[in-house]
């Protein structure tokens, strides 16, 4: 194993509570409060339900399932189903320089082992610490073209996460990185424009891997001692560089440098939204008014462009349909971006009208900037163009605080009374407090709907 890496791994493992600053801790908490609320909201998808049903009463308990009921299961599969539906709702954090959506596969692994014996300073800890891992090694590999990065990088840093929960030391931290690195899943991103949910297994399995990556290591299962390295440099990454993974290591706090989403879509379309709104608000104009929508920006946003996407999963994918539904029901949001938003006739009338072409230029610029131009033209005559360096949301230029904890609230209310997804709020708001993190599901428990 490299220099680089055996270090990263020692950090891990010995960093301490004093180590992170308070502001990183607050954000860290901002961050876990946000990736909740996206898996209780998506423990009630169709296709979650039925898997939840399929593996809780199979054998095991010791860890909570954050679905209605909140049945137990063991902890492998409840890192699993709690990983599976933060993916479901296409409303996670991520990574903002790289990609990967780091939280949401980090915190079910954690989550389910803490239950066993964890404290919520010692959570919150793994949880900051795993980012760092996901953000550090994003940066340094090359995906392939095609490689969607759910159960890739996040992977390795859920099981560097579930191995610091576990209270392993930095050897067994190491071994644990490495195991999961044949562990590694390599879904297409084709997977999301047609509608194939098993893409949102991927990030599940991140959270199985937290719990199983150390067990694996401390049964005395060895790896290659360059099995990172190989990994992201050959087999599902097409170049490694190392030079520049402890840059600032213990002073740049990678988990403050993410970004949050309001839109419950992809990423990447989401700075052509921003302009699209901007118009919207300025012109007011009815759906029926708008002649056409025309959107330039990055090559990797150009191409969600289907106007007509085969599911929910895929309208998640698709900037037409998301254009198209914020501008009949004056946003893109979670309940705006419904099920059946799909089947809509204003939505499916305009849909047609949203055209998507790339920028070159604005290729040029990415990952710093993550540009779009979008022109507004109305049956009337009038036209209107608004144009983003990069979406709203992310460390240059994010939502107000108040934002995050509402989107938190609306999703929590799912399963959670208004008054409990408020409990829940301000428990996450003194976690450093809790002497067990049993004390969330107890609380969950308590202020659910039934």
């Amino acid at each position: 194993m490299g220099r680089e890496i055996e270090e990263l791994a020692r950090f891990v493992a010995e960093a301490e509570w004093d180590d992170v600053p308070a502001s990183v801790r607050h954000h860290a908490k901002l961050t876990l409060l946000d990736t909740l609320g996206v898996i209780l909201a998506g423990s009630e998808r169709p296709e979650v339900t039925a898997l939840r049903a399929r593996l809780v009463g199979s054998g095991g308990k010791g860890a909570t399932v954050f679905a209605r009921g909140w049945p137990q299961c063991d902890p492998k599969s409840a890192a699993l189903l709690n990983g599976v539906a933060g993916r479901s709702p296409e409303l996670c954090e991520g990574l903002r320089l790289a990609s990967g959506q780091p939280a949401v596969q980090i915190l079910p692994g954690i989550l389910a082992l803490g239950e066993r014996g964890g404290s919520g300073r010692e959570l919150l800890l793994a949880f900051i610490l795993g980012y760092d891992v996901a953000a550090r090694l994003s940066g340094a590999f090359r995906p392939r073209p095609l490689a969607h990065q759910n159960g890739g990088v996040s992977l390795l840093a859920a099981a560097a996460a579930g191995a610091r929960m576990r209270g392993l030391d930095r050897l067994h931290v190491s071994r644990a990185m490495r195991i999961a690195t044949v562990l590694f899943l390599t879904p297409s991103y084709r997977n999301a424009v047609a509608g194939a949910t098993a893409l949102n297994v991927a990030g599940g399995m991140s959270g199985f891997v937290a719990t199983l990556a150390p067990e694996l290591a401390l049964a005395g299962f060895t790896s290659k001692e360059d099995a990172i390295e190989e990994a992201l440099g050959e087999v599902v990454g097409m170049g490694f560089s190392a030079d520049r993974i402890l840059d600032q290591l213990g002073s740049r706090w990678e988990i403050t440098r993410n970004y949050f989403r309001l839109y419950a879509c992809c990423n990447p379309i989401h700075p052509a939204l921003d302009c699209l709104k901007e118009i919207l608000d300025a012109l007011h104009p009815r759906p029926e008014e708008i002649r056409s929508i025309e959107a330039a920006t990055y090559r990797f946003a150009s191409m969600m462009a289907d106007p007509n996407p085969s599911n929910y999963f895929a309208s998640k994918y698709s900037l037409p349909h998301a254009a198209a539904t914020m501008a009949v029901r004056g946003g893109a949001g979670w309940r705006e971006l419904d099920e059946g938003a799909l089947e809509d006739p204003q939505i499916a009338l305009l849909r047609p009208r949203v055209h998507v072409a790339e920028d070159e230029a604005m290729s040029a610029r990415v990952p710093r900037f993550k540009p779009a131009r979008v022109t507004v033209a109305l049956a009337d005559g009038r036209e209107m163009t608004a144009s983003r360096e990069s979406h709203r949301g992310d460390f240059y230029e994010p939502f107000d605080e108040e934002e995050i904890r509402a989107k938190f609230r609306e999703l929590a209310e799912t399963l959670l009374t208004a008054g409990g997804a408020r409990a829940v709020e301000r428990a996450v708001d003194r976690l450093e407090e809790w002497p067990s993190i049993s004390a969330l599901p107890a609380l969950l428990r308590r202020r659910g709907r039934g």
